[in-house]
């Protein structure tokens, strides 16, 4: 009996188990502590051992997770200094639907459709807070815009499709919502990434783009909110049948 005692007592310990938290875990805990201590784009982060500890995962965890998170534009790793909150921008969403569009014929005339239809909704649906909030200096840099698609258009000057993206940059600007400003500007780069390989930009249509533009500001200056919303209908309407005469053609 007391060597069985004896040799009860003088048994290892089993070695005790700690789980390693799954690598979403750690993402999680990460943009966790960034909400947790109401961080904004730029501050910094605590280092990587820090963090090991904080969450209990291995080193290699946290780096991945970091990987992840930079991917996503949440965190900013700056080499030499350390991680950072990102700028909690739109870009891994440029970029999966730029692939989707160009990746499956069958996917990427539908992603122009759906891309179209998602900016009309947005200058549309905000016509009148739009009309009335555009500032003289903005509706003549709205003008300004148009002009440079004009010059470019006439071969006088280069950046038609710059100077595009930017008048509806401009014109969603007096909203002060940053993420429709996002939104918006993220489904314009994805539209301009895929356009080319549809051929749904043509030299032929820039009159007509430029004319629909003039009509917009033309509506704007007036304070005219019925004849913003049906400038922006004639703007978007002739985009809409070259995506499905290029779709026809395929």
């Amino acid at each position: 009996m007391a060597v069985g005692q004896r040799a009860v007592r003088g048994r290892e310990p089993e070695p005790r188990t700690v789980r390693q938290p799954l690598r979403q875990e750690v993402v999680d805990g990460i943009k966790a502590y960034i909400l947790r201590n109401d961080l904004r784009p730029g501050d910094p982060l605590p280092t990587e051992p820090a963090l090991c500890e904080a969450l209990g995962a291995s080193r290699s965890s946290v780096r991945e997770a970091i990987r992840i998170l930079t991917a996503l534009d949440i965190v900013e790793v700056r080499h030499g200094h350390g991680t950072y909150v990102g700028r909690l921008s739109l870009s891994a969403l440029v970029e999966s639907l730029t692939f989707r569009g160009l990746l499956s014929p069958d996917d990427d005339f539908q992603v122009m459709s759906d891309l179209i239809e998602v900016r009309e909704l947005f200058e549309r649906g905000m016509a009148e807070r739009l009309v009335s909030c555009l500032e003289e200096e903005q509706i003549d840099r709205l003008a300004a815009h148009v002009d440079e698609m004009r010059r470019a258009g006439a071969g006088e000057g280069h950046g038609f499709v710059e100077a595009d993206r930017a008048f509806h940059t401009l014109l969603l600007a007096p909203l002060g919502n940053d993420l429709i400003g996002q939104l918006s500007t993220a489904f314009w780069d994805v539209y301009v990434i895929v356009a080319p390989h549809l051929d749904v930009f043509t030299r032929a249509h820039e009159a007509a783009t430029i004319a629909n533009h003039q009509r917009i500001v033309d509506a704007v200056r007036d304070r005219d909110p019925a004849e913003f919303a049906a400038a922006l209908t004639e703007h978007y309407a002739p985009v809409r049948l070259r995506i499905e005469e290029a779709r026809a053609r395929r």
